[in-house]
């Protein structure tokens, strides 16, 4: 449903993700892995289109800058962009009319609802906390019920019940035959929802396993995680460790 081939983005001479690629499947959870600065944000917004990069993204065969590939593609940042002068009501009314959906306000009413904003419809985005802003967030990138969703740090700032609301929405759309990636360090947090993990580091894909093959192995995502990010900085420690006694 997805597809990201050959990808790479540089800013000057920083190289942010390198010749990356790989599949998302319909129906599937794909959870993306990674410390800080591993490039994760950056190959999030190059798929959502909001960055210019060397390769290839495609949405259900369509370039994901075409309006075909926007009508199927959803996002929710991991920073909600919400405008101070708008109430909550407001910004639901404004995306569903950027979309030009028709018969949405049952829906807006269910997802306000679900996500305990309901009383909040008539407060300002400046008037909410982060949470609630979160929450907004959320709501926001869901009303148009994309068939795929990329989820950006989307449990950051969210309260028990949110979380678990959250947690029961990615499930219910995967088994609408959806697809949806969550981009996350909080590893416990999505730890039973995946079908794929992919982890990066220092601009690279370093594992691309599903839930099968690492249970098959015998590991949990957490150890998988760490065994391939310290490893990797293991091996960093010895190469530099190596050209330091070669320079003496």
């Amino acid at each position: 449903m997805l597809n990201v081939s050959h990808v790479t983005k540089k800013y000057g001479k920083f190289t942010a993700c390198k010749d990356l690629s790989f599949h998302l499947d319909p129906g599937s959870v794909t959870v993306l892995l990674g410390p800080n600065g591993a490039g994760k944000s950056t190959i999030m917004k190059a798929m959502i289109g909001f960055l210019r990069y060397d390769g290839e993204i495609t949405v259900g065969g369509f370039p994901n800058k075409s309006a075909d590939a926007r009508r199927l593609l959803g996002y929710i940042p991991e920073m909600p962009a919400l405008y101070p002068n708008l109430t909550v009501s407001e910004h639901m009314e404004f995306l569903a009319r950027a979309y030009r959906l028709s018969d949405y306000k049952q829906r807006m009413d269910a997802l306000l609802k679900q996500f305990e904003l309901d009383d909040k419809r008539k407060k300002f985005g400046d008037e909410l906390s982060k949470g609630m802003q979160q929450k907004l967030n959320i709501c926001l990138g869901l009303l148009p019920e994309p068939r795929v969703l990329l989820l950006d740090e989307p449990m950051i700032g969210l309260d028990p019940h949110a979380i678990k609301e959250l947690k029961c929405t990615i499930e219910r759309m995967r088994d609408e035959g959806k697809t949806l990636l969550v981009s996350t360090h909080m590893i416990d947090s999505v730890d039973m929802l995946w079908d794929r993990t992919l982890i990066m580091q220092n601009g690279e894909i370093r594992a691309n396993v599903t839930r099968k093959e690492l249970e098959q192995d015998g590991r949990t995502l957490e150890q998988l995680f760490f065994d391939v990010t310290e490893n990797l900085n293991r091996e960093t420690v010895c190469l530099s460790e190596k050209a330091a006694c070669r320079e003496d």
